[in-house]
């Protein structure tokens, strides 16, 4: 197995959890110097927040365990395409490379909808790699739908 699929994989772990607490199922994980920093779920219908995807808390536990802001040099494997607060959130701190799942038709930020890391000229460039273990991402998200 590829690196980029053992750590979809742990993702998708993170997206059955979300499943298990009837949470939209999506996962994500933050990686650098192929270790993993931070882990999450989504979580908005249990924490009653809007701000409780995946990405964005598993970006607020990599800033918490590198005492940082800036997720430099940190790559972040995720089973649903951002949507725009996420894919805003991926380049305000600073995350190197995205991978992602599956595309997100509804609301998709990363190519599906509109490419805010692509279309738009920001001040830290987002690398992104789509469809790593894309069947198994989409039967995740499709669980609940």
């Amino acid at each position: 197995m590829n690196e980029h699929n053992k750590f979809m994989k742990l993702a998708l772990k993170e997206a059955d959890k979300a499943f298990a607490k009837e949470e939209i199922p999506v996962g994500a994980i933050i990686v650098k110097d192929g270790k993993v920093i931070a882990r999450a779920y989504n979580s908005k219908e249990t924490s009653k927040n809007a701000c409780g995807h995946a990405e964005i808390l598993a970006i607020q536990k990599a800033c918490k365990k590198l005492n940082s802001w800036r997720l430099l040099d940190c790559e972040m494997y995720v089973t649903l395409e951002p949507c725009p607060m996420c894919a805003g959130a991926l380049i305000n701190s600073r995350i190197a490379k995205v991978y992602i799942g599956t595309d997100d038709e509804k609301t998709g930020a990363c190519g599906s909808k509109l490419d805010l890391l692509k279309d738009y000229k920001f001040n830290h460039i987002v690398q992104a790699e789509k469809y790593i273990l894309k069947e198994e991402c989409s039967r995740s998200i499709k669980k609940i739908f």
